[in-house]
């Protein structure tokens, strides 16, 4: 059995649907907060059970037969997100299950200029000294935070943002296909995957070209300096951590570890990722 956690999430319930496209429902297990969330996925077979990153008797029930488990990381940082990922693992192990996947990112490095990516090292070194098989997908950086990034500028035409360097945006639909096709070819990855990246690496002069010819109208890139961005940040209510933590996508953009473009995501999917200018497309259409 395959157990995903996070499945009512943006990323994780994308994983299920794409994995019962592959293997009957099942053979699936989700844990999740608030099984109510689940529930048309125990109307389709798929095994639901309550599990909290908080309560570990909770996740080793979750986990209860499973031949790999999925672990979406949590959407926090520092040790708050290291000490939660470290419950999973050890119900994990607790639980018995025959290998751990786990969705870290395309930068983890214990020297990022990211919290997250950091945060991502720490976990992959638990994973490493569990001493059962691991995978730990290296995902691109997702394109849904630079249209975050980019949300207020569709309205107003100006992208005003720190200086950058190119990312390889990469889209959660075809993040969530690639994570169902090595969690049904459990051999293909053993520790870190190569980096699963959009098509192309884009900084935002570039991305404000896109949105220029999707949108039909003129889009100015306008570079402010990190702390007018972080203050500009907590006018408008983000908290500190949060501000600190969106300001140190751009320093570690400037700093290149984003920008690599890697070939096995397209090989993982059979096809090339969706581009940028299609997920703004997308997005804008909405």
């Amino acid at each position: 059995m395959i157990i995903v956690t996070g499945a009512t999430g943006k990323l994780g319930r994308r994983i299920v649907e794409r994995l019962l496209e592959r293997v009957p429902a099942d053979q699936v297990g989700v844990s999740v907060r608030d099984p109510r969330k689940a529930q048309d996925l125990a109307d389709r077979g798929v095994r639901v059970r309550q599990g909290s990153f908080d309560d570990p008797d909770s996740l080793v029930h979750a986990f209860e037969g499973a031949d790999q488990v999925l672990l979406v990381s949590l959407d926090r940082t520092g040790e708050e997100c290291v000490a939660g990922h470290r419950t999973a693992i050890d119900a994990a192990v607790k639980a018995g299950v025959g290998r751990i996947l786990y969705t870290s990112q395309m930068g983890a490095a214990h020297d990022s200029r990211f919290q997250p990516c950091r945060d991502h090292a720490r976990t992959e070194d638990l994973l490493r000294a569990t001493g059962l098989p691991w995978t730990s997908l290296r995902n691109g950086f997702y394109a849904a935070s630079a249209l975050q990034f980019l949300e207020s500028s569709r309205h107003s035409g100006e992208a005003a943002l720190p200086a950058d360097g190119p990312v390889a945006w990469t889209g959660h639909d075809d993040l969530a296909e690639a994570t169902a096709a090595i969690l049904t070819d459990e051999g293909r990855f053993e520790g870190p995957t190569p980096a699963l990246t959009g098509p192309a690496a884009l900084d935002f002069d570039a991305i404000t070209e896109l949105a220029a010819r999707t949108e039909g109208r003129p889009f100015t890139r306008t570079v402010v300096d990190d702390n007018t961005f972080r203050e500009q940040a907590l006018s408008h209510g983000v908290p500190v951590p949060a501000a600190d933590v969106m300001l140190s996508v751009f320093v570690a953009a400037r700093g290149g570890e984003f920008s690599a473009v890697d070939p096995t995501l397209a090989e993982l999917i059979g096809r090339a990722p969706t581009g940028f200018r299609t997920l703004l497309e997308r997005a804008w259409a909405a």
